[in-house]
């Protein structure tokens, strides 16, 4: 056990606090659920950094990371599909959802093809996880009753979208780099 892989974990352990938190019946739970989610965000990032500049990348941190975002993610868009009971939020949440899903079965399937490097993660996968992480952050801070209004509403919003917007972008650039293993015929000449 390295550090980390300790920061992976605790940002698995913070799932339930953020959902806990954000369900308990008091006015500040907004502000701290929107501040764990941000403690785990910046876990995210800090636990590759250190995995890379201490020379501790380990198989386990390699399969826990991803699976640990994901599911911070998912978690957050659920709680926030119900709290804003919103189409436009329903729908980025899902397009959301549904790619994570799709490029999670891709890796798998090309990882049997001893292909895995080829749907390595990308720019645009990585300007995508920022604009998600930051998104949600601001929408926890958001009111019920204030989505796409007011400064932190709006800008939460406009986040989403544009997460959503290059969530279906960096799907497609992996598709697209998979495409040639995935089709059922190749030119046999």
């Amino acid at each position: 056990m390295n550090i980390p892989n300790i920061l992976t974990l605790l940002r698995l352990l913070l799932i339930p606090v953020i959902v806990v938190i954000h369900y308990l019946p008091y006015q500040w739970t907004y502000i701290a659920a929107a501040s764990v989610f941000m403690v785990a965000s910046f876990t995210d990032w800090f636990d590759g950094y250190l995995a890379r500049r201490l020379n501790q990348t380990t198989p386990f941190g390699a399969f826990l990371d991803p699976v640990a975002d994901k599911v911070m993610v998912a978690v957050a868009l659920a709680i926030l599909i119900e709290k804003f009971d919103s189409p436009l939020m329903t729908t980025a949440g899902l397009i959301i959802i549904s790619r994570e899903i799709v490029i999670s079965a891709l890796r798998e399937w090309m990882a049997e093809l001893g292909k895995r490097t080829s749907v390595a993660v990308n720019y645009i996968g990585k300007l995508k996880t920022a604009a998600q992480m930051g998104s949600i952050t601001l929408l926890l801070l958001t009111k019920s009753d204030a989505l796409g209004t007011g400064l932190v509403g709006f800008s939460g919003l406009a986040l989403l979208l544009i997460a959503a917007v290059l969530t279906i972008w960096s799907m497609m650039v992996y598709l697209k780099a998979a495409w040639p293993d995935l089709t059922p015929f190749k030119d046999e000449k």
